[in-house]
């Protein structure tokens, strides 16, 4: 597709500290996935990463606590984040530069863009954890989890691949289901309730579901697996 879509949400919050938007401008410049070219080649990002295997996608990473943590526990996986909120890629930007992270690459802006250059099978894992409910009905069509978005992330998944969300917006969460369900490229992989309840063992909590829990909401997991084509 590669066309501009109008996006929804915030951009900016709270001017950076000088010393934070440097931080991020150079961090954006050698850091930034180029999707300029029709498709791009995701190892290829990791030239001179020794070791990388599997490629690994956040989507929406807010402020870079799990996909940093994520990094800095699997340095043989090259990460992409996707996240629009330039604050929170500025605190990403930060907490790479304090653990010396080489495995993270970044899109600053719309994941479905950076979606279309992935070529196809080439993700082993997908995370969209907390993402925006959007509550309003009329402003459903701006979720994450619909169902172009799934057929994207059928198309560059890999056979078996892992796809995680989490949310604290139970009717979010029950759309989420549903349409996940309905997508026949995806399989459940829930064997009881605590599938659903705990957080995986390897995930950090984000600021957004520490938030969730602070208030005494409750938060859902889902894990569900890329079918063989």
């Amino acid at each position: 597709m590669n066309q501009r879509r109008i996006f929804h949400g915030r951009r900016y919050g709270r001017r950076l500290r000088p010393s934070r938007a440097q931080q991020l401008k150079a961090g954006l410049v050698t850091l930034s996935v180029d999707i300029s070219a029709p498709t791009i080649d995701p190892h290829a990002l990791f030239e001179g990463v020794g070791g990388i295997g599997e490629i690994w996608l956040e989507i929406g990473f807010g402020g870079g606590e799990h996909l940093a943590a994520q990094a800095a526990a699997r340095p043989d996986v090259g990460f992409i984040g996707c996240e629009p909120f330039m604050n929170g890629v500025a605190r990403l930007m930060s907490d790479i530069d304090a653990r010396g992270l080489k495995n993270i690459r970044v899109h600053p802006d719309d994941a479905r863009d950076l979606m279309d250059t992935l070529p196809d099978a080439s993700i082993s894992r997908c995370f969209i954890l907390f993402p925006d409910p959007w509550p309003k009905r009329r402003h459903n069509n701006r979720r994450m989890v619909s169902r172009e978005n799934l057929d994207g992330l059928a198309r560059i998944l890999a056979n078996g691949a892992t796809l995680r969300l989490a949310s604290d917006h139970m009717e979010y969460v029950r759309w989420m289901l549903g349409h996940i369900l309905d997508h026949n490229a995806f399989e459940w992989r829930c064997q009881g309730p605590k599938d659903w309840r705990q957080r995986p063992a390897d995930a950090l909590p984000t600021r957004y579901e520490e938030k969730a829990l602070a208030k005494g909401d409750s938060c859902v997991y889902l894990h569900f697996q890329r079918r063989k084509r």
